[in-house]
């Protein structure tokens, strides 16, 4: 480091008397005597005009605060470069720096010699060599931090959002299924109780006819349905039949379908010899085409009991039983499904 610059000395006062030529023991008055000369901050003033007196500006002092600053940016620096995890130690070298002399010359307006570089700037550069610190590298490293953490936060959001979505699609299938599970369920044990109801329905009245059979007959046996009802033809006068023929031998006994009463029996025109049954529930039925009436007006009979026998009586073709049922004595219905209806099979 170069040292300052000596003050300079007050002029020589000689003690002796000197020549003429230079003036010995002859003292102008516009010098002398001369004293010694101790300069200070007021002295120092620079005087106007052409000539100016040096001023001393503490280069020492001034020197010593900015090298100070200078190792204190510097090692600030060289600290934040090498606190960096994972970064390799960063060599802080000093600028050069102006002679003291110059620091102290006094002239203002010229420029010391040496580095321009601001000491309070070796932090900055150190820190721009490392790509870190406090530069536009780390201002963009935290953008791109933030960025990076938005969109994994929206990438969270959107799968978090499939994902529920997913998750209500499935339960919606899930209760869709399971709806359709529980209604094909339904179908299914409203079928099974439909079949169970039909067939108890069936069972009871198997059992009813069953019941009713035993209280029922056929008029007669060994037999051949020859006409049925409605069936049409010239044979009758009306157009159609209106009962039910049943083909056997002459002489074949007849028989009480049902108990009840004998309400009429004799001779009836193209019915021949005819009985009429009448019922309990006020139902005929009549016995047409008889050779022969066992019976009379009034008498009770019993289920199966004889009344008459098979004949060719009245308009026939041929030996036969012609049946009609006539309910509550009104228009006469198919005695096929009256006997059917009571547990018998024609």
């Amino acid at each position: 480091m170069a040292s300052n610059r000596p003050a300079p000395e007050a002029p020589f006062v000689p003690s002796g008397h000197g020549t003429d030529t230079f003036g010995y023991d002859n003292h102008p008055t516009e010098e002398g005597p001369w004293e010694e000369w101790n300069p200070t901050a007021e002295s120092l003033r620079p005087v106007r005009g052409r000539h100016r007196v040096a001023k001393q500006r503490g280069g020492l002092a001034r020197s010593s605060t900015v090298l100070g600053v200078g190792v204190i940016a510097a090692v600030g620096a060289g600290g934040m470069a090498s606190a960096q995890p994972g970064k390799a130690p960063v060599s802080i070298s000093m600028p050069d720096l102006p002679n003291v002399g110059s620091l102290i010359s006094g002239d203002e307006e010229s420029e010391p010699e040496g580095s321009t570089t601001p000491l309070s700037g070796i932090a900055v550069a150190a820190a721009a060599d490392t790509g870190e610190g406090t530069g536009t590298d780390g201002a963009g490293e935290s953008l791109r931090a933030r960025i990076m953490a938005q969109a994994e936060q929206q990438q969270a959001q959107v799968e978090s959002k499939a994902a529920a979505e997913a998750v209500a699609a499935a339960e919606k299938q899930a209760a869709e299924a399971a709806a359709k599970a529980e209604k094909e369920a339904e179908e299914k044990a409203a079928a099974a109780k439909k079949k169970a109801e039909e067939e108890a329905a069936k069972k009871a009245e198997a059992e009813r006819l069953a019941k009713l059979a035993k209280q029922y007959t056929l008029p007669t046996s060994s037999y051949t349905i020859s006409s049925t009802f409605g069936q049409a033809g010239a044979y009758w006068s009306s157009g159609h039949h209106t009962g039910l023929d049943f083909a056997a031998p002459t002489g074949t006994l007849l028989k009480a379908v049902h108990g009840g009463t004998i309400t009429s029996a004799g001779w009836d025109g193209s019915y021949g010899y005819k009985t009429v049954l009448t019922l309990d529930d006020g139902t005929e039925l009549w016995y047409a085409h008889q050779s022969s009436i066992s019976v009379s007006v009034g008498q009770k009979v019993t289920t199966g009991e004889v009344i008459g026998r098979v004949g060719a009586t009245g308009n026939v073709t041929g030996a036969h039983l012609h049946l009609e049922v006539h309910p509550g004595g009104a228009s006469g219905i198919d005695p096929m499904a009256w006997l059917q209806g009571k547990g018998l099979t024609p």
